[in-house]
């Protein structure tokens, strides 16, 4: 019943949540007549009944910008230097802000995501040689993020962390079985398991009692303090944008609802602002509140040398209470759980979009479990995976940014869709601010520095 409400309430052809092409084809046409109208124009006032059913796809790449990654970084960042850093937070996420919006945009404009696109631009050998990156970068965040579920499990419920990885793939393999029924019940669970992430750092808010005025000023003065600080911010930029969230984005709106104009394609994609806008901030918002955690419980009792997620742990409940450690923990395997069912999600979009071929979810799901499960039985350190993990998605950001910046300021490929030349402007210039910031991570990290 919950389904067929969903369908009603949406009115138009359910898809496949990441074969967007193929299943808006199998699944029978065009759009149905109130989303035509609003898309039109002709439905009177915007309202939020309106509107809902053109949000979604952000929500849903919005989890990669509040995995368990996001938790390493933000809480070594606020432990050693409080607030110094959350103006890298909030700079980060305007960069996510403009890069979803334009992997959106390539989407609503061509039909096509990423990975097709530069199937059909760049030559063969190319093509496989970002497929290779692309499936890096997705087995490098399933790892991360499917550990820190596990590890979510393991503080929660006390399960040792073998079995609480076992339980994890369970849990994310009944996730992933709603993508038979269309993309709506897979965005409501991820979008629920994101306000439960929400919820758990609004109450973490209340219990730490931040300094409001220290907040406010670390938010929006750029500081830095000595190299390490770099190093940090560098890290927690690299924790934000990242690729396969990317990648994912263009193949959730490619063909969920299709525009028949160049008018319904404009409005489409200013709905699609709005989701990214709501999307992305309230992910901004939630890497902010792990900061300033760790900054007004961490650092203002002089804890600086809290750096694993395990240590916030077990020093949040003498600290703030028992209440404060539980909800840290459920908000940790809400994060695991959601990013670990769109890593494999973005997973299958890679592997579709550059080389045509598609395995079965389920498949891609136990072959990825197999690296964590691995790391777990020869007890390597998880928050330390978590870091390495992020090395690995740095390297693939070039890869993918610098093509959608290419294809979407192309006026043959985008039609009236095209960037602006300020857009365009501003979106190579975080592009290389990405880059750049992101191989002087790497140097650090090769270098020791």
């Amino acid at each position: 019943m919950l389904l067929q409400f969903l369908r009603h309430r949406v009115g138009e052809p359910v898809a496949s949540a990441v074969g967007g092409a193929a299943g808006a084809a199998e699944s029978g046409g065009p759009p149905a007549l109130p989303l035509v109208s609003v898309l039109e124009g002709r439905a009177g006032r915007l309202t939020p009944g309106r509107l809902l059913p053109f949000l979604g796809p952000a929500f849903v790449a919005s989890v990669a910008y509040m995995d368990p990654g996001n938790f390493a970084t933000n809480i070594q960042a606020g432990a050693q230097f409080g607030f110094l850093l959350l103006w890298v937070v909030v700079a980060s996420n305007l960069i996510a802000m403009l890069v979803q919006a334009l992997s959106a945009k390539l989407g609503i404009a061509t039909g096509l995501n990423l990975a097709e696109v530069c199937r059909e631009r760049f030559p063969r050998p190319v093509t496989r040689g970002l497929w290779v990156i692309g499936e890096l970068v997705a087995m490098a965040t399933d790892l991360a993020e499917f550990l820190g579920a596990a590890l979510g499990f393991n503080l929660l419920l006390h399960i040792p962390l073998f079995w609480a990885a076992l339980i994890t793939g369970i849990v994310t393999l009944l996730i992933l079985a709603l993508e038979r029924y269309g993309f709506r019940p897979v965005e409501a669970v991820i979008t629920a398991l994101v306000g439960v992430i929400a919820v758990c750092y609004l109450i973490e808010t209340v219990l730490d009692r931040p300094d409001w005025g220290a907040v406010a000023y670390g938010a929006v003065v750029p500081r830095f303090s000595g190299a390490e600080s770099v190093l940090l911010a560098t890290g927690i930029l690299g924790a934000t944008v990242m690729p396969h969230a990317v990648l994912l984005h263009s193949a959730l709106t490619q063909r969920r609802i299709v525009p028949r104009t160049a008018f319904q394609a404009r409005r489409l994609f200013h709905f699609e602002v709005a989701d990214v806008v709501l999307a992305m901030g309230l992910a901004g918002l939630v890497n902010a509140a792990m900061l300033i955690m760790a900054a007004s419980t961490f650092y203002e009792h002089a804890l600086t040398h809290i750096a694993s997620i395990e240590e916030a742990h077990r020093t949040l409940a003498p600290l703030l209470g028992r209440l404060s450690s539980t909800v840290f923990a459920i908000s940790l395997l809400a994060a695991g759980l959601s990013s670990s069912t769109v890593g494999t999600m973005a997973g299958q979009v890679i592997m579709q979009g550059f080389l045509r071929r598609r395995i079965p979810i389920w498949v891609r799901r136990l072959v990825t479990m197999v690296p964590a499960l691995v790391v777990i039985g020869l007890g390597l350190d998880p928050t330390r995976t978590l870091v390495i993990s992020q090395v690995v998605l740095s390297f693939g950001l070039p890869f993918v940014l610098v093509p959608l910046v290419r294809f979407t300021s192309s006026r043959e490929l985008m039609q009236g869709l095209v960037n602006r030349r300020v857009t365009t402007a501003a979106a190579a210039a975080a592009t290389a601010v990405v880059i750049g910031l992101n191989l002087f991570l790497l140097y650090g990290v090769f270098t020791g520095g």
